[in-house]
């Protein structure tokens, strides 16, 4: 059974793969924003916004904020492509073949993950010509890569209940704009303490505050303590959660 849902999981996941190729510019194009964000920040915004002593260059505190943003920016089109999918038909076809059902969503799944992970590496490179750099060691960013691997996962799986549930494209996305509005709302851009009350109570005590106040740690060579888990609590709950509730809802649309 594990091997029959393996091998309909890899030939859904290069037939999806194949649209991601033929459309790169779709990558490209969730990237720039997040892009943009870090030049206006950096170059505009940056010099009156106070990080404290040793935080380092102000690209330094900005990036871990703006991988969360291009990750969030990058599950949007996980929704709007399996939305396609539910309107083209395509689901009801896999329905009469010996296919594990799971292995459409999975398929979506693992292709946000590639889609995401060039997002990515994009908006590292381009942190790295504006002037980004880490003495982070190899596990300190493997501890990196996993935390905005799981994030990513987690993300994915909200993204597939819109859609599975929308009822227009534009409904498919829409979901992901609160999730881009968060790391405003964190510590992601300036330290919470400079936040009024009730906004800096609600930073401090979201997910996104965590897992940025993590990779800032990694990469800046600094204690993380409970931090990484508690990041890592956060994308585990939700993973969870949106799994169930997207699987739930699967099962529904094919009975």
């Amino acid at each position: 059974m594990t091997k029959h849902f393996l091998g309909d999981t890899a030939v859904l996941t290069r037939r999806s793969l194949s649209h991601i190729v033929r459309s790169l510019d779709t990558i490209i194009t969730t990237a720039l924003m997040p892009i943009a964000f870090m030049l206006l920040f950096v170059y505009v915004l940056g010099g009156a916004i106070d990080t404290g002593p040793d935080s380092g260059s102000y690209v330094n505190y900005l990036l871990p904020g703006i991988l969360i943003i291009t990750i969030a920016s990058g599950i949007s089109y996980t929704g709007f492509r399996l939305f396609l999918d539910m309107k083209s038909g395509i689901f009801e076809r896999f329905q009469s073949m010996p296919i594990a059902r799971s292995c459409v969503l999975w398929a979506h799944v693992l292709t946000s993950m590639v889609a995401n992970l060039i997002s990515v590496v994009l908006t590292v490179l381009v942190a790295l010509i504006m002037g980004f750099r880490s003495g982070a060691g190899v596990i300190a960013w493997l501890a990196v890569a996993g935390s905005l691997a799981l994030f990513t996962l987690a993300l994915t799986w909200i993204a597939i209940i819109p859609g599975l549930t929308a009822k227009s494209p534009d409904g498919a996305v829409a979901f992901a704009y609160p999730l881009m509005f968060l790391p405003f709302i964190s510590s992601a851009f300036a330290p919470t303490d400079t936040m009024p009350g009730p906004v800096r109570a609600f930073a401090e005590h979201q997910p996104v505050t965590s897992i940025v106040n993590a990779i800032r740690a990694l990469f800046a060579q600094q204690p993380v303590g409970n931090g990484i888990w508690i990041a890592l609590g956060w994308c585990a709950g939700i993973l969870v959660v949106a799994y169930a509730v997207a699987i739930r809802i699967h099962r529904r649309k094919i009975s």
